[in-house]
């Protein structure tokens, strides 16, 4: 009796711990980054039974024991919630953009192959998938035709590959716009040399020489202003085209569109007619065209008319209705700070006047209800990405999701609406409701298991008004081992942009933020003047103005967080990327309260920025005007952090990637070197091989090692 007694207490013991050791959560780990998948693309099937849609993911490398690659497949999902969804294509590639056909029998989706994308046809009944594009310039952005015996692509060809297809080209015609060549009165040189290629031989020889060292690469030659890409710079123009292919036979594409211009984004309007954007300019080459018109064009490419152009203007189109009768467009100011507008017209009716959607907020991911009497819509608002519904003909929008959360994609069928989500505690799932967004019920469970185990900090809101009076929200993240009457250090974290947005429904810094939560450090990050989300008048807040006003909100609301009472004032960081790098930088030359810094891929002397940034633009369209002109170098010169270094003496950690030519590796290189000079604590970090996009889609190892080197810098000044 005692020996069964005691085993019976030693049971309850064991069971005790275990639930105990079960309920200990751990903070989110650096390494956790790797574990989040990510929902989009999704599409329901015509009759609501089923709905596709990609799953984005980080795996291992299989060639290296630490790095990884970014992975993109697609699942099927029933939406009468029967069975877990299941993997479409196995295959290594990634697979994107699946598309349901008419009949809902089939899915056409796009993979790589040999280095270019292609249209693949999966057919459900069987499972049997076949390669329906052998296209030498590739396939993007497949669409079928409403009779489903069609698609309709987009595929991105060399201008000079262009001039010299046969197919594409047979009249061998060359640009009305000037290729840049000084001293040709035509573009007559852009055809192939007609002489042999001798270094040594007469002048038409020597240029045919010169010809065909530009086409083996040899040289790169820029004769245009917009000569800078992401990673590299580039001579090639390049020009977008529709083709259209039939699905019920072995088809060769077909061209729609036709000449030295770019076209994209196709919608069919019933079988036999496309609506699309279009760059046509007689005088300058579709990458130097700001200004974009809309075009009508016939599937059989025989009609080619624009529908919505003015100067000085950008129009494109955001959907086309189920019957092709409704067009919704965006129609925005190109070259300054602006909201695009979104309009809704009747097409068809030449004296149809369009409807102006009343939301002084950007949009974007339109679509149709099946019975076209509403659009829906998603849009960047105070911090979210919210689900939108507008009828047709009129009404205002009636918001149906929260700004707390955000719709990274979405679609509408019959009583179904099903959406990929992102919020505070997960960064993606996939849901289903009813069509105004009720009822939710989630249909995968992409990132629940590994988040059940792992202490998540919740933001918490706090609005206040900037010197210009202003409402600004904010946002406090408290460290998971909070408590009441401790001291903790505090990190204020700054967006770039500057027109962007962070919030509880925006995912691209979630892990960011929950790492350092976890690692005992308190967030604050706020959208300031120069936003977007908040309205035309607060997205131009910060023209001629990037230093000074957008600084006053972001401390403002640090001083709010320390308002709370836990934040150690002692030990206060800050960090930014991009614009915020340029932000970070003016503020510690400026203030003198942050134990330690850290700038990511900034932008910090406007004297180079103008020359060595492919976002160029952004000078006239902030500081309305170029470098040499007077009024505008002295704006330039005084919002230049560089100019203040003198006065900066946080310790300050500098990354940049090697091959970011967005703001240009210049910008660190002469702020790192001003440093050193004067003897200041300073660190710089050159990411081999890394774009831009370091931290959001670049090499995996990069983003870890970013991150950590980042919480060690700080780490020294603020102790353990």
């Amino acid at each position: 009796m005692r020996n069964r007694l005691f085993r019976f207490v030693l049971l309850l013991l064991l069971v005790g711990n275990i639930a105990h050791a079960q309920s200990i959560k751990a903070p989110v780990a650096v390494t956790d980054m790797v574990k989040i998948r990510k929902a989009g693309d999704v599409e329901i099937r015509p009759d609501a039974q089923q709905a596709v849609f990609t799953v984005s993911s980080i795996e291992p490398d299989s060639n290296s024991t630490l790095d990884y690659n970014y992975q993109t497949h697609i699942w099927l999902v029933n939406l009468t919630g029967k069975g877990e969804p299941r993997l479409m294509d196995s295959s290594k590639e990634n697979a994107t953009r699946p598309a349901y056909s008419p009949s809902g029998e089939q899915i056409a989706y796009t993979k790589t192959v040999k280095g270019q994308s292609q249209i693949f046809i999966y057919t459900l009944a069987t499972g049997i998938i076949h390669q329906l594009t052998h296209f030498r310039y590739g396939a993007t952005n497949p669409k079928w035709s409403p009779d489903g015996r069609r698609i309709v692509f987009t595929s991105s060809i060399p201008l000079l590959s262009y001039i010299k297809d046969t197919v594409l080209n047979p009249q061998k015609l060359v640009p009305t716009w000037s290729g840049g060549k000084p001293g040709f009165t035509g573009n007559g040189y852009m055809l192939p040399q007609k002489a042999k290629g001798d270094p040594d031989g007469e002048l038409a020889e020597i240029r045919a020489y010169l010809f065909r060292n530009e086409t083996d690469k040899k040289a790169k030659v820029i004769d245009h202003v917009q000569f800078q890409g992401e990673t590299a710079t580039s001579s090639e123009i390049r020009l977008s085209h529709i083709f259209i292919v039939d699905t019920t036979a072995e088809a060769m594409p077909t061209a729609v569109s036709k000449g030295c211009y770019s076209f994209s984004n196709p919608f069919f309007a019933g079988n036999e007619t496309l609506i699309v954007n279009a760059k046509v300019n007689e005088r300058l080459h579709p990458a130097e065209t700001l200004e974009e018109q809309v075009y009508v064009l016939s599937t059989d490419g025989s009609r080619s008319t624009p529908l919505l152009a003015k100067p000085a203007m950008a129009f494109s189109v955001a959907a086309v209705s189920p019957s092709g009768k409704w067009l919704v467009y965006q129609q925005s100011f190109p070259g300054t700070v602006n909201q695009p507008s979104l309009h809704i017209i009747d097409w068809q009716q030449p004296a149809a006047k369009d409807r102006l959607v009343n939301l002084d907020r950007p949009t974007g991911n339109v679509r149709f209800a099946p019975d076209e009497q509403y659009i829906y819509f998603v849009s960047g608002n105070n911090g979210g990405a919210s689900l939108y519904k507008v009828s047709t003909v009129k009404g205002e929008p009636l918001k149906l999701t929260s700004e707390e959360e955000g719709i990274t994609d979405y679609d509408i069928c019959a009583n179904h609406l099903v959406y990929a989500k992102t919020s505070a505690v997960n960064p993606s799932e996939l849901f289903i409701a009813d069509t105004i967004a009720k009822n939710e019920i989630a249909a995968t469970s992409l990132n629940t298991a590994w988040l059940a185990g792992k202490l998540i900090s919740v933001p918490q809101k706090v609005i206040f008004k900037n010197s210009q009076g202003m409402e600004v929200e904010c946002w406090v993240m408290k460290p998971v081992n909070f408590e009441r009457g401790k001291k903790f250090p505090l990190l204020l974290e700054m967006h770039g942009g500057p027109a962007s947005m962070w919030g509880p429904g925006e995912e691209s810094m979630w892990h960011e933020f929950q790492f350092f939560c976890g690692k005992g450090i308190g967030v604050v990050y706020c959208n300031p003047r120069g936003s977007t989300g908040y309205g035309e008048r607060f997205l131009k807040a910060n023209i001629n103005d990037w230093g000074p006003g957008p600084a006053s909100d972001v401390l403002m609301a640090l001083k709010m967080a320390v308002a709370q009472g836990w934040a150690d004032t002692s030990n206060l960081l800050i960090s930014g990327g991009s614009y915020a790098g340029y932000l970070t930088t003016w503020i510690i030359s400026h203030d003198h309260r942050f134990r330690a810094a850290s700038s990511q891929r900034g932008v910090y002397d406007f004297s180079t920025f103008f020359g060595e940034a492919n976002v160029w633009r952004m000078v006239p369209r902030y500081f309305g005007g170029y470098p040499w002109q007077e009024k505008v170098q002295r704006v330039l010169r005084e919002q230049s952090p560089v100019n203040y270094v003198t006065n900066i003496h946080t310790p300050l950690l500098i990354f940049h990637g090697e091959n970011d030519l967005r703001t240009g590796l210049t910008q660190s290189e002469m702020l790192y070197k001003s440093l050193k000079v004067l003897g200041r604590p300073v660190e710089y970090v050159q990411q081999p091989g890394a774009s831009h996009e370091l931290v959001r889609s670049g090499d995996v190892r990069q983003r870890i090692d970013q991150m950590l080197r980042t919480y060690e810098f700080f780490r020294r000044y603020i102790g353990n």
